[in-house]
């Protein structure tokens, strides 16, 4: 079977939102591999999930913020399955001050205590570029040795000339750090561009291709 269409039956499976944990106490061991998506709260997180597993599990908002939790979903597209964490928005949260530290406070636990995180994918709008509080967070992947890899969204509303500039830039200051995955993966939503290179790499990720 060609690997694309492998790695798409995986995302065929079930989809079963699990919980939603607001302290990293609430949230339970297991011995399924974890892939956390989180990004700047007007980056189009929730589209791409619901893209991703082709149905509408992450709530889309017209008020950026509104994913004020760590939400857990486990995907059973193959043996064990695997559990797609989307993790609170950073950057334009529509919250007081110490709900946003609480939040924050939260996502560093998981970063820092989850033995089975594979993967953060962080999204970046190719139209605004790497921004400050994208570089923060990248700065505590780095210190904390999470692995991460960027994920461009909205890309048709790019040229292909405009979206591989952007790439090019965004690839020359990764090198900076060592905790990020070199390859960025270009993604829309609305189109369906790129939903398959993402299945497929995740799949690569768990070992599964």
């Amino acid at each position: 079977m060609p690997r694309k269409l492998e790695a798409k039956k995986i995302f065929n499976g079930e989809v079963e939102f699990l919980f939603g944990a607001a302290n990293y106490s609430q949230i339970p061991k297991n011995h399924f591999p974890e892939i956390a998506f989180v990004g700047a709260s007007n980056v189009g997180k929730s589209s791409l999930i619901n893209a991703l597993l082709g149905k509408k599990v992450a709530i889309v908002s017209s008020t950026p913020g509104r994913t004020q939790q760590l939400n857990f979903f486990k995907i059973s597209g193959y043996e064990d399955g695997f559990i797609l964490v989307d993790m609170p928005g950073y950057g334009f949260a529509k919250a007081r001050d110490k709900d946003i530290a609480h939040w924050q406070k939260t996502a560093f636990e998981y970063l820092t205590k989850r033995a089975n995180l594979r993967r953060v994918f962080l999204l970046i709008d190719p139209i605004k570029g790497l921004k400050e509080t994208d570089r923060e967070a990248i700065n505590v992947f780095n210190t904390l040795a999470v692995s991460f890899q960027i994920i461009l969204t909205k890309s048709d509303k790019l040229s292909i000339n405009e979206r591989q500039n952007i790439e090019s830039e965004i690839s020359e200051e990764l090198k900076k750090w060592p905790a990020a995955y070199p390859q960025i993966l270009a993604t829309s939503s609305s189109k369906g561009y790129g939903i398959f290179d993402l299945q497929d790499e995740i799949a690569r990720i768990l070992e599964l291709i």
